[in-house]
């Protein structure tokens, strides 16, 4: 009798194994591409980082247009894919529908909230991250002007712009903050050229400081600082090699991890869904330093920077967030 109660509890255990084991995971971009070295790569990066440990594949999908975003995700849930991940805010209204069709299915949505059980939203404190790389730009500032790219003209990245405006004046209370927005729509978030345009614009009146939050359209704000002879700062995914000796740093957005954690989490059989809100003390945002702009980067800038990321995770310093009430103090 013993005997059998042990083997039963072996055969539920090699089960429960097998049936956490079987996942088929997806993944479904924002409207910028999947190699835009910033937003969409970082969730990539975090995808392929799942695959080379577990030898689990994964399906993908790039859409071009707000339309295909949805169809991707339907069309994922409904072949059993399981957990499905789609990356960008664009998507809030495809995962509640989809995701209300599809109980038994995972799902996870970066950079907006979804209340519904069987969904995980992933968002994150860039205001956070944005400040500290507005205090590396406003102490790196020559001209005491500094500028802002940001994609597409939505709170979201309104928020990435007030928060670096917010750490600039941490540095320098005096300093002037140039902010231009690509557009009104997703193409916002693919447009180097407009980019470099807005970047000139903004060097031609001083700033020698442009940090791009703007998806592939930052890569024209990246060369037109390295061509100028600017700093200009990545964002998302860190972009210090894009141009070494000219980015600054880059505000690091770990979408990596929220893609990686889904996969690991659901294989695990620890999927939960709610809200996770990623902040500097939860090393979700953070600003790059490496070999590539180690000599940018002033032993009294680190040290203020690294003051300033310990006071944030302090709770002595508290930066606005501008989703709270669409403003940014000034």
């Amino acid at each position: 009798m013993k005997k059998t109660v042990l083997s039963l509890f072996a055969l539920a255990a090699m089960s429960a194994t097998a049936l956490a084991a079987d996942i088929k995971p997806a993944l479904v971009y924002g409207t910028g591409g999947k190699f835009d070295k910033s937003f969409n790569e970082a969730a990539y990066a975090g995808a392929e980082k799942f695959k080379a440990e577990t030898g689990t594949d994964y399906r993908d999908f790039e859409p071009t247009g707000d339309t295909q975003g949805e169809q991707a995700i339907r069309n994922f849930a409904s072949k059993g894919y399981n957990p499905v991940v789609a990356v960008s805010f664009a998507w809030t209204s495809a995962i509640e529908k989809v995701a209300a069709e599809f109980p038994e299915t995972k799902f996870v949505l970066v950079d907006s909230v979804v209340e519904l059980p069987n969904v995980r939203s992933v968002v994150y404190k860039e205001e956070e991250g944005s400040f500290l790389v507005g205090v590396l730009a406003g102490m790196a500032s020559k001209s005491g002007k500094v500028g802002f790219v940001g994609g597409m003209d939505i709170p979201l990245i309104r928020k990435f712009a007030c928060g670096y405006e917010q750490g600039a004046r941490a540095a320098n209370a005096k300093i002037e903050v140039f902010q231009n927005m690509t557009g009104t729509t997703g193409a916002a978030w693919n447009d180097p050229v407009r980019g470099g345009e807005l970047t000139k614009n903004q060097i031609d009146q001083g700033a020698d400081v442009v940090y791009a939050a703007a998806g592939a359209t930052g890569l024209g704000v990246l060369q037109t600082a390295a061509d100028n002879g600017k700093f200009s700062i990545g964002v998302d995914s860190n972009q210090n090699y894009v141009h070494p000796g000219s980015v600054l740093t880059s505000m690091v957005k770990r979408v990596d991890l929220a893609v990686y954690n889904a996969y690991a989490d659901t294989k695990a059989d620890k999927f939960t869904g709610g809200v996770q809100s990623l902040g500097v003390k939860e090393d979700g945002v953070g600003y790059a330093l490496d070999e590539y702009n180690a000599k940018l980067v002033t032993e009294e800038m680190k040290t203020a920077v690294e003051k300033a990321k310990a006071d944030i995770i302090a709770g002595t310093v508290k930066v606005h967030d501008y989703m709270s009430d669409n403003s940014c103090p000034k």
